[in-house]
């Protein structure tokens, strides 16, 4: 089975969202990287998740965010744009959180659910997962999650223990 037939399978996404946000991305020339978890599954081991995080250049949301019609429906936060559909248990993320701003003008085209896409060098998605882990606004289990996404990218390059702050390498070993 080819990546793309297994997420699209693992994530029930039968409104095809994904497609439909890459051909919208693409079309509109869009400046963005993948981050989190999927971004940490193109640099460590992958895990299967439901979420796919985008880091999106200034001023690209305000641009995009009128190509995205019906069904897909377009949740605005303090710090993101989530789109879903029906049929699709699928969750895009658009991260606009100015601190993510230069991560697509560093991004490296990657493998990520069968598609090369733009990715956030590594240093940036592990330097996203410090700040989602240490954020204390955020749910546990998703901290739980980030913990466990910073693991993975430490097991797989050693070289970056020194970015990682001595509070959450503590939490890694507890």
């Amino acid at each position: 089975m080819q990546a793309a037939t297994f997420w699209r399978t693992v994530t029930m996404d039968y409104a095809d969202l994904l497609e439909q946000t890459l051909r919208v991305l693409e079309k509109a020339d869009a400046h963005y990287c993948v981050i989190g978890g999927q971004a940490v599954n193109a640099y460590a081991e992958p895990v299967v998740s439901l979420d796919l995080d985008l880091a999106l250049a200034p001023g690209e949301i305000e641009r995009l965010g009128a190509l995205f019609g019906p069904p897909i429906r377009i949740e605005r936060f303090e710090h993101s744009v989530n789109l879903s559909a029906p049929d699709s248990d699928l969750r895009i993320q658009f991260q606009v959180d100015p601190r993510y701003h230069g991560f697509p003008a560093r991004a490296e085209v990657r493998e990520v659910l069968g598609h090369r896409l733009p990715v956030a060098r590594l240093e940036d998605v592990l330097r996203g997962k410090v700040w989602a882990a240490s954020d204390p606004s955020r749910r546990a289990s998703k901290r739980q999650k980030d913990l466990a996404d910073i693991a993975r990218l430490l097991e797989e390059h050693p070289e970056l223990r020194e970015m990682v702050p001595q509070a959450i390498l503590q939490r890694l070993i507890e």
